[in-house]
């Protein structure tokens, strides 16, 4: 397999990169389908972003705007999840870790209802991809609604992992401990978005707070060679989203990104699409951005390819 997707990198050939098993653990479920997929069952033309977002509001204005007004009411919302499986299929993505909200439960009914409707499509649009339910609360969340929920949802046993989102601004980290907890004792992964627009000391206070086992993002820990000997050492994977970053003004350009650093350093880095209805870049076209960029040589890239394949996860 490294041979053939080695190749498919120096040939820039996106089909033959499609054709080699990957993973994608940093995907929103409501925005983890391609933009196609939505102008073809809406019969429209959505047009991308004409530059990149000054902020993540202005990124969900963008995306109310221009792709969620297409899919209406819970038909819309079951229509862009299966938009997600079915990319994932396409991409040949076998492992894929994609995020829910409470909102979204509560938009099918319960957590019975939701769970079953997912599943259905996963099986339906994506039955070669072993998937992993995460799930997502916003950075704004207020704790004891989500202590209050948490509990009946998690009993369930259907989610794997957990994660916090949204402006890693809007409370303290700290905050959550009473909800990672318990997301500990159910036996999920314990992930959050940190370090994206933060600091390097914001990711390792959020490690060291909520005992996790990743984090989506991260890449501000390249501005401390302490802390990412310390992630690496610690072996705290980082889930990184290199367009995602482009696009939120995070980093100027593929031949700039951190992820070379990071994985210099020994920090565990897999590459990720976080949400491919706005980026509109595939994990396939995301290996191909960093490699044509001259970031990373082919190996390099197989072996965070790797890296996704071999998650926690798929050693269950």
């Amino acid at each position: 397999m490294k041979k053939q997707f080695t190749e498919a990198l120096h040939k820039s050939s996106i089909a033959d990169i499609q054709n080699i098993s990957k993973s994608d653990l940093h995907n929103h479920a409501g925005r983890g389908g391609s933009i196609q997929y939505i102008e073809e069952w809406a019969n429209v033309k959505i047009q991308l972003p004409v530059k990149p977002f000054d902020s993540l509001s202005q990124m969900q204005e963008w995306f109310e705007s221009n792709v969620k007004c297409h899919c209406i009411g819970v038909q819309g919302y079951i229509k862009r999840i299966e938009a997600a499986f079915a990319q994932a299929e396409k991409d040949n993505i076998k492992i894929l870790a994609m995020s829910f909200g409470i909102g979204e439960i509560d938009s099918l009914g319960n957590m019975a209802s939701f769970s079953k409707i997912v599943n259905g499509l996963h099986q339906h649009y994506a039955p070669n991809t072993k998937f992993f339910p995460e799930l997502a609360f916003g950075r704004e969340s207020e704790i004891d609604t989500v202590i209050y929920r948490i509990d009946e949802i998690l009993s369930y046993n259907w989610f794997k992992s957990v994660d916090i989102c949204n402006n890693e601004f809007a409370q303290p980290i700290r905050n959550f401990k009473p909800i990672y907890k318990r997301a500990k004792a159910a036996g999920l992964r314990l992930k959050a978005h940190v370090g994206e627009f933060g600091s390097a000391d914001d990711v390792m206070e959020a490690v060291e707070e909520l005992e996790l086992n990743e984090v989506h993002h991260g890449i501000a820990a390249a501005q401390s060679v302490q802390i990412m000997k310390w992630l690496a050492d610690n072996k705290i994977q980082l889930n990184v989203c290199p367009t995602s970053n482009i696009k939120l003004k995070v980093v100027d350009s593929y031949a700039n990104h951190p992820i070379r650093k990071l994985y210099d350093y020994s920090v565990p880095v897999t590459v990720n699409t976080d949400d491919l209805l706005i980026f509109n870049q595939t994990i396939s076209q995301e290996y191909l951005n960093l490699f044509k960029a001259k970031l990373m040589t082919a190996d390099e890239l197989d072996a965070i390819r790797e890296t996704g394949l071999n998650h926690s996860y798929s050693l269950s």
